[in-house]
């Protein structure tokens, strides 16, 4: 960071400032990166379907951050086009026979599922048949608004013990819902900086939520209580956490990698500080979702 003035400059307050500034700028375009996410997607109707005449693929930039349910009107205002009305019953969807679930956030459906393949991701569209054991229901877009208010809260109740979304208005709530509803990006993040704040001798976070995925188990992810520093007062690591949680994923310098471990369609080295990803990797609902899938054998 020397290089943005003479070294000797650095001692005064203008140069601290605009170091400070510097930062605090490189780190809103992550979060401007993270927001922006795209994949690119292609739906098809399922060869189940009844439907009048073909229908035809239709295609889509799917933010990462979002749900299904709640970007793709437009692909179901497409195919029921080419349906009867009888023949329609609720939209779901699916990839290579895995039912999608709307309420894990688009980056994590396709970092789990489809993220060592070719793009477009290829989503198959069923309006019947829905797989009650795999699915929940979503009948409008005021279930996908409570589930996303249930997590920015439990979130919150893990970082602050609640108080500052209990310290927020129900319009503040509202802003935060609208703000990924609509695709807002400084709607969004001016009431979401509050989520973010912390005390700045505590170091970071109560503790960091966060939810690691895999598909080889059974369990929809694993979930615990973990603090972003030691009680010696160290920095904790996405590699701590790792080790106590999924140590299978580390492997030793002479070992084959057997897992990536994803978070927004990349791999964060193992030593980055755990409450910088949440602050800076989370989704908009405040968790940190941490994909872990087998490694691409080549």
């Amino acid at each position: 960071m020397t290089s943005l003035g003479v070294e000797d400059e650095l001692n005064s307050n203008a140069s601290c400032r605009h170091l400070m500034n510097v930062i605090m700028a490189d780190d809103k375009d992550v979060l401007r990166d993270v927001w922006f996410g795209r994949i690119p997607a292609c739906f098809t109707l399922s060869p189940e379907e009844t439907t009048e005449r073909e229908a035809e693929p239709y295609y889509l930039l799917l933010p990462r951050v979002s749900y299904l349910t709640l970007v793709t009107d437009k692909v179901k205002k497409h195919f029921l086009r080419v349906m009867k009305t009888e023949d329609v019953e609720e939209m779901w969807f699916e990839y290579e026979g895995t039912p999608l679930k709307w309420h894990y956030p688009i980056g994590v459906l396709f970092d789990l599922h489809a993220s060592n393949t070719a793009l477009p991701w290829n989503v198959t569209v069923h309006f019947k048949n829905f797989p009650e054991r795999d699915l929940l229901h979503c009948s409008s877009n005021s279930v996908i608004e409570a589930h996303f208010m249930s997590c920015i809260k439990e979130a919150d109740a893990l970082k602050h013990k609640s108080q500052v979304i209990n310290d927020m208005q129900k319009k503040d709530h509202k802003q935060l819902w609208m703000g990924l509803q609509n695709d807002k990006f400084d709607q969004f993040w001016a009431m979401n900086r509050k989520l973010m704040e912390y005390p700045t001798e505590e170091g970071g976070f109560r503790y960091i939520p966060f939810r690691i995925y895999q598909t080889t188990s059974d369990r929809p992810f694993i979930q615990k209580l973990f603090r972003p520093v030691s009680p010696e007062g160290h920095t904790l690591t996405l590699g701590d956490l790792l080790k106590e949680l999924f140590p299978a994923a580390i492997c030793a310098e002479d070992e084959p990698k057997r897992f990536q471990v994803m978070i927004h369609g990349i791999e964060p080295l193992l030593e980055t500080p755990i409450q910088w990803l949440s602050e800076h990797l989370s989704h908009p609902d405040n968790f940190l979702h941490i994909s872990i899938i087998p490694a691409p054998s080549d």
